[in-house]
């Protein structure tokens, strides 16, 4: 919990248990807000503070900061937008930082208050920064969905938030948000604006009418949000049901970027590649987007994921970094080997370091980064909850592609327990429990969800498996949801996973547990092959006797394999497990 004597504290007492929380004054703009927010305990809020994790800034503040040192600076690269011969649009910090006061003072125009939510749904386009930005400006909570999110998302997001705006592109990937929008707002009374970026905004508002100049703004400015204010709502990123919503303050968020920039060597210099959905927290923080402005470097936003998109980009633009999930890493990969057998450059020369992250990426994936993109390998395993590890730079190689990294700060407190909550010791596989100084105390306003997440002593029980090194980098090894169950013999996934990944003709693979009425479950090896090989593709008794001759057990080989040209994936682009168990087990049932 903040403490109320400390500067730029916000008004809050109450117990500490996860879920609670209470407000001094019922009309305080935030009063709403941290009804449903466990804030941390005294005592941790205070060491966090006098160890210098927590320094009193805000997103507003540091993005002020960043354009009163070196206002010419490029901030943003959008491809997409601009005008004249240059499709372009380059903002410096100054100008990214006007654009967020006038959209400051034009959402206060329009009754946003500090407290209020927002949902926003865009894609990577430079109207997502000056909207966010200006969020935070006001005080007003960003509500960050994914452009893949639909009516089940994203109703449930307006109506359970009381969400008073929602964000969205008029048209997107062929879906008409606007639509979807006109739907949600007649459903959800709280709902008064809608704004629209990019073509024919229809029955609603453009976004582009919102931004005022401050002095033309009507009435007081409003309160200034503090440090210890909730900055925004996250998702988490759970596979299964509708998202829980995570909140993270301003302090918290701010020393996650902090850490993220030194660790990956970030500064003024550094090119930043959006590729991933910008409003989720992996592109948003590690080090992403939000990291880069941090350091003072460049954001440059890439319109869609593909190496035919981004590669060019990389080039042309100098890029430095970007962060992939695995799927997509395999994608470039196979990619830029494509190229240069056919005597072709990739174009790749610029780019330092890749992170990948999201889900755990295979060991012999991983090995295949620095031969093939000419780049260092970052490994990151982190969630929107909090903790956060990093590979470092300077790791070892073979630590950098086995290995998930450590955390990134000294005040991460990791546990790896059993089944009962007791520690294990290194080696050893087990939970994955956390608590530190960027990780929540609980979901906002969820506390069934927060009394199964969060042990009496507020550790986050984060739902993976994990074993702990001698060195303290933590080896990801599956999620305890995604451990099949095989007549009492646990198989893990990514184990298994990683094997079929050797095969040469093999590029993804995806393991999950399929209904069996002896074991209970049996394991389904859902594949995509090379593109060389789909033409004359492995028979699956070849990829069963593979993975045999690799030494694993028997009860671990597959016991069938499915081959399909694309996996369905997750509005962030993972792999989506639940949907290929619906498949798999739709199949067995019309069989």
């Amino acid at each position: 919990m903040t403490d109320p004597t400390a500067p730029g504290a916000s008004a809050v007492t109450g117990p500490t248990a996860p879920g609670a929380s209470a407000v001094t004054d019922p009309h305080h703009p935030m009063a709403e807000v941290l009804a449903g927010f466990a804030p941390y305990p005294d005592e941790f809020a205070a060491r966090y503070r006098a160890d210098g994790h927590w320094r009193g800034e805000t997103f507003g503040s540091m993005l002020r900061e960043r354009a009163a040192a070196h206002p010419d600076r490029i901030a943003i690269v959008d491809p997409t937008g601009g005008s004249g011969e240059d499709p372009t649009r380059r903002w410096t910090y100054a100008e990214l930082d006007l654009r967020a006061d006038r959209m400051a003072a034009g959402l206060r125009a329009r009754g946003i208050r500090r407290g209020d939510r927002v949902v926003v749904q865009l894609p990577n386009t430079a109207e997502f920064f000056e909207l966010v930005f200006g969020l935070f400006r006001v005080g007003a909570l960003p509500v960050f969905a994914l452009p893949a999110h639909r009516y089940t998302e994203i109703s449930y997001f307006c109506a359970f938030t009381g969400a008073v705006g929602y964000v969205v592109p008029a048209v997107e990937g062929g879906f008409d948000h606007r639509e979807l929008a006109s739907r949600v707002k007649a459903e959800t009374p709280s709902l008064r604006h809608v704004l629209v970026v990019g073509g024919d905004a229809g029955e609603h508002t453009p976004l582009a009418e919102v931004p005022v100049d401050p002095a033309d703004a009507a009435g007081a400015p409003g309160e200034e949000p503090q440090p210890g204010d909730v900055a925004f709502l996250q998702l988490s990123g759970g596979s299964t049901g509708v998202p829980k919503l995570i909140p993270r303050t301003h302090d918290d968020y701010i020393y996650s970027l902090r850490g993220s920039v030194e660790l990956c060597g970030q500064d003024e210099n550094s090119v930043y590649l959006v590729v991933l959905p910008a409003a989720h927290n992996f592109p948003l923080s590690s080090p992403g987007s939000l990291g880069t402005l941090y350091a003072g470097g460049r954001v440059v936003l890439c319109p869609q994921p593909s190496p035919e998109t981004a590669f060019p980009l990389i080039e042309r633009e100098g890029v430095t970094i970007t962060g992939l999930v695995p799927p997509l890493a395999l994608l470039w990969l196979d990619s830029a080997e494509r190229i240069r057998e056919a005597g072709g450059s990739a174009g790749l020369e610029s780019l330092e370091v890749l992170l990948v992250g999201g889900a755990k990426f295979s060991e012999e994936a991983a090995r295949r980064v620095r031969p093939v993109l000419g780049c260092t390998l970052q490994q990151v395993f982190g969630m929107a909850e909090g903790l956060v590890n990093y590979t470092r730079l300077d790791d070892p190689e073979e630590v950098i592609v086995t290995t998930q990294g450590r955390p990134i700060s000294p005040d991460d407190e990791v546990r790896v327990v059993d089944d009962e909550d007791r520690d294990l010791p290194d080696g050893t596989t087990g939970h994955l429990l956390t608590r530190g100084p960027y990780t929540i105390r609980g979901y906002w306003n969820a506390p069934e969800h927060n009394a199964a997440s969060f042990t009496a002593d507020g550790f986050y029980r984060t739902g993976d498996l994990v074993r702990r090194t001698g060195t303290g980098h933590l080896v990801v090894e599956g999620r305890a949801k995604d451990q099949i169950n095989r007549g009492g013999e646990k198989v893990a996934a990514e184990e298994i996973e990683n094997h079929l990944l050797a095969h040469p003709a093999v590029h993804d693979a995806a393991v999950v547990s399929m209904p069996d009425p002896y074991l209970g479950e049996r394991t389904c090896a859902y594949v995509v092959l090379r593109e060389e090989h789909r033409a004359q593709p492995p028979k699956s008794v070849e990829l069963k006797r593979f993975v045999r001759q690799r030494g694993l057990a028997d009860f671990k080989v597959p016991d069938r394999v499915e081959f399909v040209d694309a996996f369905p994936a997750t509005g962030i682009g993972k792999v989506s497990k639940k949907d290929l168990r619906a498949a798999i087990a739709a199949s067995l049932t019309s069989s």
